[in-house]
């Protein structure tokens, strides 16, 4: 408690240096880490002391727990100040994740054109491309002289990233193409833009998803894209550190989720320990639940255990190589079907690659089980019995056809949930390492009841 307190007072020192040498010299980005490393109290106090210049800077960089309840704590009229002057695409991730009443009450805070393009946002999919527009645009015609168009860009573009690249249209709104700011400051005030301007260009459309956006800055190394309906009306642009912030967002759920938990809703810090385990608690429910089946399954096939007790001695063996090899499948397969190396329609030739795969390193595993068997009866390490070559072969065929098995279901789970239109990395690590353990079992001891039929059983 006594550390938490002089972290926190070491933070809020630091902060005030910051502001206290002038907050214009300092990147907006880390004010708020602080503030996003401080208790919510203390964070609500700070932002409060703040001007609203700086408020409105560093708004952005605030995680959304912090920002719901800074917008809850502000008066109405300063809050509603702050929600109409933040750029599109931040007011739109602010809104995204609310719900309910408390969506309606924020939006009564917009003024009119400012809630239009909120609800139409949140009426679009939330894997739109919708969900990133960004309408802090400006637009210039061919027709004006380069002179024309940098009074025009003074009057009417405000100073953010979005001016590195100006997007030409027609009296009706419709794309045209593209200028870079540099071709306007190098070029002679005489030309008009359709001289310099760029007649090919890159767009994405309004309905496109989030995950085509990430395609296209990958494929073109793109910062910024236009965005338009079917009829090719501009609608706003989308910024290559909206995507990055998209891609960190989802590439986090993914890991937790992988890991066998529920993805969390607020960062880990600012996560109450009832909601932690809440979280987590419902996936070991289910895996313990399954692991349940492995007793069952060691339970049906009790009398082969009871008349050979070695069997008994290598069910971890067989569990953890089944388990293991589906995790490897599953890791392997879900990223791929997240870069996009692979779609839905790649399962036979992922089914092709993965048994083989399995079957080679089946025989490498089950190899290295025999030979442990063999050295260990040759030297006397440990004694098998009479039937100690049966034995070896058991658990050589027993691991080729779990290793398989194990591979198999690790990649055509993530495959089968992408076809449902559920996100694979709910086939985590754990869920494929559960089902495995279980029909592993079930393998383990059905080729050793057929193989040892007649001697040990």
């Amino acid at each position: 408690m006594i550390k938490e307190k002089q972290k926190v007072g070491n933070l809020s020192d630091k902060l005030e240096s910051l502001l206290e040498q002038d907050w214009k010299h300092s990147h907006p980005s880390e004010i708020a880490g602080m503030l996003n490393n401080i208790p919510l109290k203390s964070s609500i106090i700070k932002f409060n002391e703040l001007t609203q210049d700086v408020q409105l800077s560093i708004f952005n960089y605030l995680g959304f727990y912090l920002q719901r309840h800074i917008i809850d704590a502000l008066p109405k009229d300063k809050a509603a100040w702050l929600l109409n002057h933040l750029n599109s695409n931040t007011r739109n991730y602010f809104f995204i994740p609310l719900k309910g009443i408390k969506r309606s009450e924020f939006l009564e805070l917009l003024d009119e054109k400012n809630r239009k393009l909120t609800e139409d946002m949140l009426g679009y999919h939330r894997d739109s491309v919708a969900r990133l527009i960004n309408t802090s645009f400006c637009t210039l015609s061919p027709e004006m002289t380069i002179e024309e168009a940098m009074g025009h860009l003074r009057l009417h573009h405000e100073d953010n990233d979005a001016a590195n690249t100006i997007y030409i249209s027609d009296q009706e709104g419709k794309l045209l193409g593209a200028v870079p700011i540099r071709k306007l400051i190098l070029n002679n005030n005489s030309k008009t833009i359709g001289d310099i301007m760029n007649w090919k260009y890159l767009k994405l459309n309004i309905d496109d998803t989030i995950e085509e956006a990430i395609s296209r800055f990958k494929q073109y190394d793109k910062t910024v894209l236009p965005v338009t309906n079917a009829e090719n009306i501009l609608l706003g642009i989308v910024m290559i550190d909206d995507v990055l912030d998209i891609v960190e967002h989802r590439n986090t759920k993914e890991m937790q989720q992988f890991g066998g938990t529920q993805s969390l809703e607020f960062p880990y810090v600012k996560t109450t320990l009832f909601s932690m385990i809440k979280r987590r608690a419902g996936w070991l429910i289910i895996l313990f639940l399954g692991e349940m089946l492995t007793a069952t399954a060691m339970g049906y096939f009790e009398e082969e255990i009871a008349a050979a007790v070695v069997l008994a001695l290598f069910v971890p063996l067989i569990i953890s190589s089944g388990g293991n090899s589906g995790s490897q499948a599953a890791t392997i397969i879900i990223r791929a079907l997240a870069v996009r190396e692979l779609t839905v329609k790649s399962w036979w030739y992922v089914m092709r690659r993965e048994l083989l795969s399995g079957l080679l390193l089946g025989i490498i595993i089950g190899s290295i089980g025999f030979i442990r068997i063999t050295a260990w009866q040759k030297l006397g390490w440990y004694d098998y019995g009479p039937h100690w070559l049966l034995i070896a072969i058991t658990i050589f065929l027993s691991l080729i056809g779990i290793i398989m098995w194990g591979t198999l279901s690790g990649s055509m789970i993530p495959i089968a949930l992408k076809k449902l239109k559920q996100d694979p990395a709910v086939s985590s690590a754990p869920f494929v390492a559960t089902l495995v353990d279980v029909t592993g079992l079930i393998i383990y001891f059905t080729i050793a009841a057929v193989l040892l039929k007649g001697t040990l059983l």
